[in-house]
């Protein structure tokens, strides 16, 4: 079947269609994705200003047209901490639904530390054991520990790359004094999250999804993009720790001309650099493997998971279209924080 999986996040919107059947490997088809930073167009009271909620409501009715155009049998629509911490959230998915008859759901941020350490369980496996995951977004940064399919703790915490470089740096380059203040605001919200995660034994393996801690991986000497998402990257503490001092020296311009960076995430890379670097830091993990799977691709295979166990499967059957509403998400026992 084609499943059309439209992603609403902090930074982009991104339309992914996906061949998949039970049993095998999801493979793309085709892509469609606009670079928008939500977290930009929030007034002074959080709400997703007028131009925001256009250029919104402009990417959902050419994503639903590119899907119906390329013949997408199912839909999944999801948004994460952009709407879900907008003080309007609610009207924006009401209005979306009434404008482009699309019905965003919006995850939590428990289901989306949860989601994304399934896809990470996935890539590399039970040989892994204990897996810590860390995830920095555009408004939440995300963490999820545990030895199952699921993680046993899923913590998310309000600190996304956009969302402090807006509040937090606004100079560019930034003032010393707005990044010592930064640090220290991050040191202090992680403070307990990361404490709960230190109870738990020694990770096997601790992972950095999303696109930021590739583009820190890139940044710090990880193979480009271009060679495959099956050549071990890693991104080293050590590392981490020379470039965010470099990257408080410059300005934006000048962050996109290094390798793997965006212009849309230039102005974020450094907020993202202190997020990793406090954390990994607090935690004394001195390397971490990038995963190339993350939240979009844990939601992709927990639906396909569905349709497998909805009902017994002959060899060589094909199956039908089906639906799993992201109600049935699996809840983690042990939640933290959420933006």
């Amino acid at each position: 079947m084609r499943l059309g999986v439209l992603d609403i996040g902090s930074n982009t919107v991104h339309l992914l269609l996906i061949d998949a059947y039970p049993g095998a490997r999801p493979t793309a088809f085709a892509s469609h994705k606009r670079p928008l930073s939500l977290v930009a167009y929030l007034d002074e009271d959080g709400a997703i200003t007028e131009d925001g909620q256009r250029e919104l409501l402009d990417f959902v009715h050419e994503a639903s047209l590119f899907a119906t155009r390329h013949r997408a049998e199912d839909l999944l629509a999801f948004c994460t901490s952009a709407i879900r911490s907008a003080s309007n959230g609610p009207a924006v998915l009401e209005r979306v639904m009434q404008e482009t008859g699309i019905q965003l759901a919006e995850l939590s941020g428990e289901q989306e530390s949860g989601m994304t350490y399934h896809a990470v369980r996935r890539w590399f496996g039970w040989s892994s054991e204990r897996i810590l995951d860390l995830d920095i977004g555009g408004g939440s940064f995300e963490m999820a520990y545990g030895t199952d399919e699921f993680p046993e703790l899923a913590l998310s915490v309000p600190l996304g790359a956009g969302r402090l470089t807006r509040d937090w740096l606004p100079g560019d380059p930034p003032r010393t004094s707005d990044v010592k203040a930064l640090r220290a605001y991050v040191k202090d919200t992680l403070a307990e999250p990361l404490a709960r995660i230190a109870q738990h034994p020694k990770p096997t393996l601790v992972t950095g999804t999303s696109k930021t801690f590739r583009s820190l991986a890139r940044i710090t000497g990880a193979a480009p993009s271009a060679e495959g998402i099956h050549v071990k990257r890693v991104l080293r503490l050590e590392d981490l720790k020379l470039w965010t001092r470099r990257l408080e020296a410059m300005t934006t311009l000048e962050r996109t001309e290094l390798p793997g960076v965006s212009e849309v995430r230039a102005p974020q890379m450094l907020a993202g650099a202190i997020v990793a670097s406090v954390a990994m830091n607090t935690l004394g993990v001195k390397s971490l493997r990038i995963c190339p799977w993350a939240l979009r691709e844990g939601l992709i295979l927990r639906r396909f998971d569905h349709l497998i166990f909805d009902g017994p499967l002959p060899l060589g059957s094909s199956v039908g279209v089906g639906h799993v509403e992201l109600g049935q998400l699996p809840r983690v026992p042990t939640v933290g924080a959420v933006d």
